[in-house]
């Protein structure tokens, strides 16, 4: 609230305005997925929440007032409510502080319920050893894959990965649909806020998939997908979007 990059794009919907929630989960530390005010407000309005995060993160969640927090390492898996959630490798790092660099795991997620999977990759660098995610836990219907904050690849290229090699990522771990997250929100890198849909649609014609496979939402926009059909009907409901 005092320092670093400020928010471009009003948030459409704060803590208050949320469903009953089960399950949350952290990839890491950093400032941009670990919000603490966020999370303080969730743990007031919804107790009964359920927090799954990489190893070292539990004591700042109860320090926030969060009640059952279970830390997990990579490939390590847990069921709630009939739901399997596994942590699973990240090419990151983490960070709060001066003092504390790499004291916390960082880790992606994958879901699965019924015959249904989701992935969330958290932030990552690229690394052909994440095609290990689809081998051991495919097949992947829905990954939420990062897009943004690529730039200068020269110091970005370890940590996130770029809109090409998201599409890469989406091949190799054999996913049927993809969603572009991380990006037009905050400007965290050197890459123009309205530049990685331009890299990313021209990724997805250099390496042959089908721009359908790989969805961009606005501000505010939501899709559903059909699991046994795995068809996507669209609806849009926001009164705030990037162009």
């Amino acid at each position: 609230r005092f320092a670093g990059p400020a928010r471009k794009v009003p948030c459409v919907v704060g803590p208050a305005g949320l469903p009953p929630i089960d399950v949350v989960l952290l990839s890491h530390n950093h400032y941009d997925h670990l919000d603490a005010a966020t999370l303080r407000a969730l743990a007031q309005r919804q107790p009964g929440i359920r927090y799954l995060v990489p190893l070292g993160l539990r004591a700042p969640l109860l320090r926030l007032g969060a009640r059952d927090v279970q830390e997990l390492d990579w490939w390590d898996q847990v069921i709630v409510g009939g739901a399997r959630f596994d942590a699973v490798p990240a090419q990151h790092w983490s960070a709060r502080g001066l003092f504390d660099r790499n004291r916390t795991l960082w880790c992606g997620w994958t879901l699965r319920t019924g015959d249904f999977s989701f992935y969330f990759a958290g932030d990552t660098g690229y690394s052909p050893q994440l095609a290990d995610i689809g081998r051991r836990l495919g097949p992947i219907d829905l990954a939420a894959l990062p897009i943004g904050a690529y730039a200068p690849r020269w110091f970005m290229r370890s940590q996130h990965v770029d809109p090409a090699e998201a599409v890469q990522l989406h091949r190799e771990l054999g996913i049927r649909q993809s969603l572009g997250i991380h990006w037009g929100s905050f400007e965290l890198a050197d890459d123009p806020l309205d530049e990685p849909p331009q890299l990313l649609h021209q990724a997805l014609r250099e390496q042959g998939v089908d721009s359908d496979r790989f969805w961009l939402l606005r501000q505010g926009e939501h899709r559903a997908l059909a699991a046994a059909q795995r068809v996507a009907e669209p609806t849009q409901h926001s009164a705030t979007s990037l162009p």
